[in-house]
């Protein structure tokens, strides 16, 4: 049964006080979500067999008994698969199964008033999915909400759970990255605008299909306000578009690395200009920046990877469009976004120089965690001077795709992680001739270490030894983040021995 709202509050507002309520999942995500059911007076039981701070550990066990009986809601933290006994068991007795996300959006709390005291609303939501490019994409819509005055910060798949940001009253704005895993239990939200920026083949073993993971993508567009953000080049992009029940009013924005149509952010010559917001657009263009604010973004040495990009990754450059865009959205002038796309700095483990050791480069993008991602990582850099260290949860992923169209940047391949076999078979099927190293994934205190000798074997000096794994970290270590630090530490220490 639905709970019931709080009296006087907006509808949809859950009355938490005294319900029971389970949080299937006790990591950072979780803690924040127990946090704030308890303070709403909610009686929380969290599960997580990993963590001892949890209230139960035995999480298939708590399905199956009476535990459920008298539970009225389940929390899902995103990396919980809806077939997991507890959510699936949930499901069945028409318990309500909602993502973090899902409770941030119904406990959005009303912003602070206006100097006059004139009341104001929930902080706006613009939103960012997709396979790759998240993360770049709502760090720069950030950066350009922050240059035009606005109180925001980047919540979400981004790191901060978007729980504590929404229930901020000093925020203006949330820019926030969901994931598919988020997205799967989320169906209330209503954006202001939203994107998905591209939709590739991944995390199939969570979903089981790719149909499943687009339409969870999709779900991004429900209800969206002002604007739906696409990918001109990626058609289902628009195809989800298409699919979603919008608010009346809401337009379709797309975004391009060609000339743009009315109705599209894109590229003429250098100028990054919008004809999707702009009051003249049938007829000009507003010019929102310049490929020069975006070149400290450029990984050095590589060759670009579009002749209308120049040394500026194109994969950078439609990131700052589809940020661009939601910022329009919002009605951001177009000054900000050329400020805040020069005032953006990327995160650690995206395309980073951690150390430059005997005249080879060691960069760190362990974010690339699919192969569209690894894919262009590798093509940001010189044709066969690439020395790859890949390797991990696979995630049921194919690479032939993948190797097929970055063979040539491709010096030699370093393998590592659990589930070698899915990419030591793409490669050794197009692309025999680049030597494929494989690290013991028994020993995992050590991996990278070994991993990192091994890369200095094979490389020579001008090449570069890039960490760009196309699969997850935790088969052997705790996060991406984690896998990068450690790629970072072993590269360092080559310079001390």
């Amino acid at each position: 049964m639905p709970l019931p709202d709080v009296p006087g509050a907006r509808p949809g507002t859950p009355d938490l006080s005294g319900r029971r309520v389970v949080v299937a999942g006790y990591g950072v995500t979780g803690r924040a979500v127990a946090e704030v059911l308890t303070a709403r007076g909610a009686r929380v039981t969290t599960l997580d067999a990993r963590d001892p701070d949890a209230d139960v550990a035995d999480v298939d066990g708590f399905a199956v008994g009476s535990a459920l009986d008298d539970v009225d809601l389940v929390v899902a933290s995103p990396g919980w698969r809806p077939t997991t006994p507890v959510l699936a068991e949930a499901e069945r007795r028409g318990i309500p199964v909602w993502s973090e996300v899902e409770l941030a959006w119904r406990l959005r709390a009303d912003r602070t008033p206006d100097a006059d005291g004139t009341p104001r609303g929930p902080a706006p939501w613009l939103a960012v999915t997709g396979t790759n490019g998240k993360t770049t994409t709502v760090g720069m819509l950030e950066a350009i909400l922050t240059a035009a005055g606005r109180r925001t910060l980047a919540v979400g798949n981004v790191g901060t759970p978007a729980i504590l940001a929404a229930t901020d009253p000093d925020l203006d704005v949330l820019a926030v990255e969901l994931s598919s895993f988020q997205l799967h239990h989320t169906r209330s939200m209503s954006a202001q605008a939203a994107a998905v920026l591209n939709v590739a083949p991944d995390h199939l073993d969570w979903h089981g299909t790719f149909e499943d993971y687009a339409a969870a993508k999709g779900r991004i567009f429900e209800r969206a306000q002002v604007a739906c953000i696409y990918n001109s080049a990626d058609p289902l992009t628009e195809q989800l578009v298409r699919d979603a029940d919008v608010v009346d009013g809401a337009v379709a924005v797309g975004f391009t690395l060609g000339i743009p149509s009315v109705g599209q952010v894109g590229l003429v010559e250098d100028v990054l200009v919008d004809r999707g917001f702009a009051v003249l657009r049938h007829t000009h263009a507003a010019e929102l920046g310049t490929l020069a604010d975006l070149e400290h973004l450029a990984p050095g040495g590589g060759e670009g990877t579009d002749p209308r990009t120049g040394a500026v990754p194109s994969h950078v450059v439609a990131d700052a469009l589809a940020a661009a865009a939601l910022a329009l959205a919002h009605g951001v002038p177009p000054a900000a976004v050329r400020d805040g796309l020069r005032a953006y700095a990327p995160g650690a483990h995206r395309i980073q120089t951690v150390a430059t050791v005997d005249g080879v480069r060691y960069v760190d993008d362990s974010k690339a965690t699919n192969a569209h991602a690894a894919a262009a990582s590798l093509a940001a850099l010189p044709r066969g001077g690439v020395v790859w260290v890949a390797g991990g949860l696979a995630k049921g992923a194919s690479f032939d795709e993948l190797v097929r169209a970055r063979r040539d940047r491709l010096h030699a391949v370093v393998l590592i992680g659990v589930d070698q076999e899915p990419l030591a078979g793409a490669l050794a099927r197009h692309a025999p001739e680049v030597p494929v190293v494989g690290v013991d994934p028994d020993d995992t205190g050590t991996v990278m270490t070994r991993a990192v000798d091994q890369a200095r074997r094979l490389a020579r000096p001008g090449d570069t030894v890039l960490l760009a794994p196309a699969c997850a970290s935790m088969d052997q270590f705790t996060s991406y983040a984690e896998r990068g630090d450690a790629f970072a530490a072993a590269a360092r220490a080559l310079g001390d021995r």
